[in-house]
């Protein structure tokens, strides 16, 4: 029998979903809504202690307040990586911090996925939006392969894309916050991108339908990620503001190298995808 909690948290996701939500930029808070993400957060409980069983490293790095920005790799078909990244910051950190991802534009703009990414703490990326959240003080979370990451093909696991032109070294030197980075090891295998389709997503308002080993030949259980079992590793701060000798993508390629090693460390420690 399921868990009251849980049956209580997919219950509110449901409803989320089937209730119409403007677009947050216009909403207090971007449309967050803590008391969404309590009733909730079992469910992410779920995914982090039962699911994905999850091994974290470095909670300890992550400050009790004020702002900065969690620079993570990106992965896995499905934005699962952002989930327990923020549940590890809500429910796990001492000071049960909120943390604010920035999220590609399709994400808001789809009338079933906003209702829920907005109230969990989701934001359009922007340099304007998040340098808003970093002036509050708020945890922002960023990924800066982007859809190349959590689209990437299941040959190229692992590979870290190019992370950007640098713009979170941007934003953490104009709000003056540092950068955490942070690796993720087992959403690689949630969802084994072997192909991607581009035009049958338009009607659904998104960038790609993945194919994997199960999806779309299994029908809806196809979605169902792998039970791989993850580490995250949340490194220490680099605080570009204090490297002014240093141009933007030298910093950002340093931050990308970091978090290389960290996911090669973690690749090392593990002898199963299954066990750890």
């Amino acid at each position: 029998m399921m868990d009251p909690a849980i049956k209580d948290a997919l219950k509110a996701i449901v409803a989320a979903v089937r209730r119409p939500m403007p677009d947050p930029a216009g909403l207090p808070d971007f449309g967050f809504d803590p008391a969404f993400l309590e009733r909730t957060a079992p469910a992410l409980a779920f995914l982090w202690s039962r699911y994905f069983r999850v091994r974290l490293l470095g909670l300890e790095n992550v400050p009790a307040s004020g702002a900065a920005l969690l620079v993570a790799n990106h992965s896995g078909g499905l934005p699962y990586d952002g989930a327990m990244l923020i549940h590890a910051c809500h429910s796990l950190h001492p000071a049960r911090r909120p943390l604010r991802p920035l999220v590609a534009t399709f994400a808001v703009r789809s009338p079933w996925m906003r209702p829920v990414v907005a109230r969990i703490g989701g934001v359009r990326a922007s340099m304007r939006n998040a340098l808003d959240l970093c002036e509050r003080g708020q945890l922002v979370g960023v990924f800066p392969e982007g859809l190349r990451g959590v689209g990437k093909p299941y040959r190229e696991r692992y590979r870290l894309t190019n992370f950007g032109r640098g713009g979170f070294v941007r934003l953490a030197r104009t709000a003056k916050v540092p950068i955490i980075p942070v690796a993720i090891v087992g959403a690689e295998e949630a969802h084994p991108v072997v192909a991607k389709l581009t035009q049958l997503a338009k009607p659904f308002r998104l960038p790609y339908i993945p194919i994997t080993p199960t999806f779309p030949l299994l029908g809806p259980l196809g979605l169902l990620p792998v039970p791989a079992k993850w580490s995250i590793q949340i490194g220490k701060a680099i605080a570009p503001m204090s490297q002014p000798d240093r141009d933007t993508l030298e910093i950002a390629e340093q931050v990308r190298n970091v978090v290389d090693r960290m996911i090669a460390d973690l690749l090392l420690e593990r002898r199963s995808i299954f066990f750890g």
